[in-house]
């Protein structure tokens, strides 16, 4: 097997590999009651991936980075935004379960796949990896930020009704 299917290949695993990875976890999740600590790490461990910038080969023009980032931002966040809803039960807050969830995700996999063909012929492997990294935080991040938002709604509608908090 030569180099050049490997350097294709192993990533085209990799991304399936770790969005199953994801689906498992988010269906776990909605067996146990969330936090606003589980909704903001995520993007707080993702972006020490900037570091990959301080090498000169993975860097890419500003335009291209921000176009990445605001594609993610603008068409990848706002499925998972519009899937993901909490709901209040025994004082706690959980995460709903979506099946659109698990196909929107299934669905992105694949639109990201083929990006990442069309966009491999235009620039190195590594600016390849940085444009789908800003793409993937600019998701991540809008999504987080509005989770965030719905779990403090919700925890207010807790302190606020009794009812809601199962007295």
């Amino acid at each position: 097997m030569s180099l050049a299917v490997n350097l294709h290949t192993v990533p085209l695993l990799l991304s399936a590999v770790f969005a199953l990875l994801v689906i498992g976890v988010r269906l776990k999740a909605a067996n146990r009651p969330t936090s606003e600590r589980k909704i903001i790490i995520p993007p707080l461990g993702m972006s020490t991936g900037f570091a990959m910038f301080l090498f000169p080969f993975m860097r890419v023009p500003l335009l291209w980075g921000i176009a990445a980032f605001l594609t993610g931002a603008a068409f990848f966040s706002y499925p998972l935004i519009r899937t993901s809803r909490f709901e209040a039960r025994d004082g706690q807050i959980y995460l709903k379960r979506s099946k659109a969830f698990i196909a929107i995700l299934l669905v992105l996999l694949v639109i990201r796949l083929i990006l990442h063909d069309y966009v491999e012929q235009f620039v190195s492997l590594p600016q390849t990896g940085a444009l789908f990294f800003l793409l993937a935080f600019g998701m991540l991040l809008p999504w987080r930020i509005a989770m965030l938002l719905g779990y403090r709604k919700i925890q207010r509608s807790i302190q606020v009704d009794p009812a809601l908090n199962g007295i």
